[in-house]
């Protein structure tokens, strides 16, 4: 039994499997990769339990139709670093070792039955399915990341959330202080449906989501999600439980609003924020008459910093705090050359809107604002 493939496609496809497979597993052959091989394609792969990943590429070359594990620390360190080149595997008629060749020597590596390898909870009768532009999903979910909670306390706000609706598709993070919100206007459904997926699985699909106009296709049912990409799928286990009403704490009536080059914004946060007290990052936004003052302090140290940069705003004059690392985030998580800060008064949460939205798209995102010490 043996088959030839590609080093750098095998490589780079074990690389991306490899963030699902956790450090300790309950089952130990999850430590492994699961190599499939039937008609000239390689099925690869990986799981912690609740997500299972597979992807598959096309052999140079292959006898027969097999399976076995393969550990994925043994394998991950036997193909890093080679050049482009045919590697070639070869596996004994019990399926205990495979030694793979290569233009200057071989490796022998032990591998393992597949048979105590989980076997797939298939979804339900009762299914959901939407399709998504693959880099339109992809773009999302990264600027969503960010903003997903990490608590125990309401786990529901742990992943990523996504309302299908009549009208739009929403993909909503939040985590109690800041909150991205993501409308996909032309996806909606006849029959409202919703599902949250945790960020583990949220983040792999970032890094695997062929970066194209291909499609996703996703299935769920009440647990379970089946996400289908050109490449490869994605199978896990969703948050169960009612997200927040993310709509209920965007502000419609927050009519000060600023207009600001985001590139510049993000420069000057990025010098002032160092001299923000550690543990609150609290920066200052002043905003008068044309210009934007933001100041940072840290008492205990007696650091301070101030900095001034011009901007469009007709509003009242205002004081208000946010987190500087959070705007940080929200700023680096746009492309557009300018955003909008949408606020009320001092007390109350700031939207942060881009000058330009994507196509088919509405983003906005929420920050709770910090008390001043005035």
């Amino acid at each position: 039994m043996r088959f030839t493939l590609s080093s750098t496609t095998l490589s780079k496809k074990l690389q991306d499997l490899s963030k699902v497979i956790n450090s300790k597993n309950s089952i130990a052959i999850l430590g492994d990769f699961l190599f499939a091989v039937d008609n000239n394609t390689l099925s690869l792969t990986a799981s912690d339990g609740e997500n299972t990943v597979k992807t598959s590429m096309e052999l140079a070359e292959s006898d027969g139709t097999f399976s076995f594990a393969i550990p994925s620390n043994y394998i991950l360190e036997a193909v890093k670093g080679f050049s482009e080149q045919p590697l070639t595997f070869e596996l004994n008629n019990e399926l205990t070792i495979a030694k793979i060749s290569y233009l200057n020597g071989h490796y022998s590596l032990p591998v393992e039955s597949t048979e105590a390898w989980p076997s797939e909870q298939p979804l339900k009768d009762e299914i959901t399915e939407i399709t998504i532009p693959s880099n339109v999903l992809t773009e999302n979910i990264a600027r969503s990341l960010f903003a997903v909670g990490q608590g125990d306390l309401r786990p529901q706000m742990n992943g990523v959330y996504f309302d299908i609706t009549n009208d739009h598709l929403a993909i909503v993070a939040t985590d109690g202080h800041k909150l991205v919100r993501n409308k996909v206007l032309n996806i909606k459904a006849d029959n409202p449906a919703a599902f949250i997926l945790p960020k583990k699985p949220a983040a792999l699909l970032r890094n695997m989501l062929p970066q194209n106009d291909g499609e996703v296709n996703i299935k769920f049912d009440e647990r379970n999600a089946l996400i289908s990409f050109n490449g490869g799928t994605l199978q896990c286990r969703m948050i169960e439980g009612r997200y927040p009403n993310y709509n209920a704490v965007i502000p419609q009536n927050n009519t000060n609003v600023m207009t600001i080059d985001r590139a510049g914004l993000l420069g000057v946060l990025k010098r002032i924020v160092p001299f923000a007290n550690s543990s609150s990052n609290l920066i200052r936004f002043h905003l008068e008459n044309g210009i934007l003052q933001l100041d940072a302090e840290d008492n205990d140290f007696s650091k301070t910093a101030t900095e001034r940069i011009t901007c469009e705003y007709g509003g009242q004059p205002m004081s208000i705090g946010f987190k500087g690392a959070t705007f940080i985030e929200v700023l680096s998580s746009f492309t557009c050359p300018e955003i909008q800060l949408h606020l009320a008064d001092s007390s109350r949460p700031g939207l942060v809107i881009p000058s330009e939205q994507p196509e088919n798209q509405d983003v906005l995102m929420l920050l709770m604002p910090m008390l001043l010490n005035d």
